[in-house]
């Protein structure tokens, strides 16, 4: 695949998966909603990295949201930092089970509908960057 090809599958990818963490948020299901919001912005930020790296548009293979925008050399405010920091969290927490029981009581709907707020705005902010 060339890189307008990648942008193209990590954006539907994300589209998708941000579909999903609506509908996990709507039944309750908080720590899965935050999961998969940190593949929203996962695959929005590796679609970014496709259009800046053309000549290898292939995204590295970490989940580090931080360092996945400073490989596409991003200008984040200190609020995106932030938000980028925390759902980092969401895929580890969410994933391992010693992090699992912590993260349950955490996610309770007002944090979870917080969180979910940050990563539309996010979201919204990564997609204007692949235009």
């Amino acid at each position: 695949m060339n890189s307008q090809d990648l942008i193209k599958f990590w954006l539907k990818s994300s589209d998708r998966d941000y579909e999903s963490m609506i509908k996990n948020y709507e039944v309750n299901q908080y720590t899965w909603a935050l999961f998969i919001g940190h593949l929203v912005l996962e695959k929005l930020l590796k679609g970014i990295y496709a259009k800046v790296n053309k000549d290898n548009p292939y995204p590295p293979k970490i989940h580090n949201l931080n360092i996945i925008a400073e490989k596409c050399g991003l200008k984040l405010s200190e609020k995106q930092t932030k938000i980028l920091f925390t759902c980092n969290s969401f895929n580890i927490s969410a994933r391992y089970e010693d992090y699992k029981n912590e993260f349950y009581k955490k996610c309770t709907k007002e944090y979870t509908k917080e969180q979910i707020n940050n990563i539309k705005e996010m979201r919204e902010w990564l997609k204007k960057q692949l235009i």
